[in-house]
């Protein structure tokens, strides 16, 4: 539970954290920042990090001068891409047989979820992943282990990581800094947390009632 919150209590401050790092170590937060996006992407036992609020946050630091985000965003890009590299081979050379029921980290559902995404997206589940925490970090993944050609993968690799790095760094450097957003800023950050969960819920929704709806036409005489 302690860790759990320590998570929640990241994710709702990443602004402070973040900005002690910058006063404390200076441009070893460009560091820091690449560190984190590559674990979260790159290592599967890893997939609670908080990248979406942690980019949006960077972004909106970036537009007081803390950052640079050009600079950031190269940089970030390069983190997200070698991730999830890393993650395709760790995948492809480990293969689906590690995933178990009464795994915490290679737990079935993950596996099922993640390979629900593939059935319906093909391809484009790499890019869709991006905005959603932990299948972002399985998804590459399961790509390895399903044995995806490496030339399509790395494609939709790299539109992924730009689409997801850019898009968050732009939105938080250009409406991270409104009255608004800054004084509910947690607020803010939860709804990007919940916004990030949405493909979830739909799926969840989507298969609940077709199959509540299946049942239903199989007892019908």
């Amino acid at each position: 539970m302690d860790l759990l919150e320590t998570i929640i209590d990241i994710i709702i401050h990443i602004d402070q954290y973040l900005i002690w790092i910058i006063e404390e170590y200076g441009v070893w937060v460009y560091l820091v920042l690449f560190v984190i996006i590559f674990v979260e992407t790159g290592l599967v036992i890893m997939p609670f990090l908080p990248g979406d609020s942690l980019l949006f946050t960077s972004g909106m630091l970036c537009a007081t001068g803390s950052m640079n985000v050009v600079y950031l965003m190269v940089l970030l890009f390069i983190a997200a891409v070698l991730g999830d590299n890393i993650n395709y081979r760790i995948g492809n050379y480990l293969g689906l047989k590690v995933f178990r029921e009464d795994s915490r980290i290679f737990n079935e559902k993950h596996l099922i979820r993640t390979r629900a995404f593939f059935d319906k997206y093909g391809g484009k589940t790499l890019i869709i992943a991006r905005f959603v925490p932990f299948i972002r970090t399985y998804a590459p993944f399961v790509a390895g282990a399903s044995s995806m050609n490496k030339k399509r993968f790395m494609v939709y690799n790299l539109a992924g990581g730009a689409l997801w790095i850019i898009s968050l760094l732009l939105l938080g450097y250009f409406f991270g800094n409104l009255p608004i957003v800054k004084e509910h800023y947690s607020l803010v950050l939860i709804l990007i947390s919940i916004l990030s969960m949405t493909p979830l819920f739909i799926k969840f929704i989507t298969n609940f009632f077709f199959k509540t709806k299946t049942k239903t036409g199989n007892r019908n005489p």
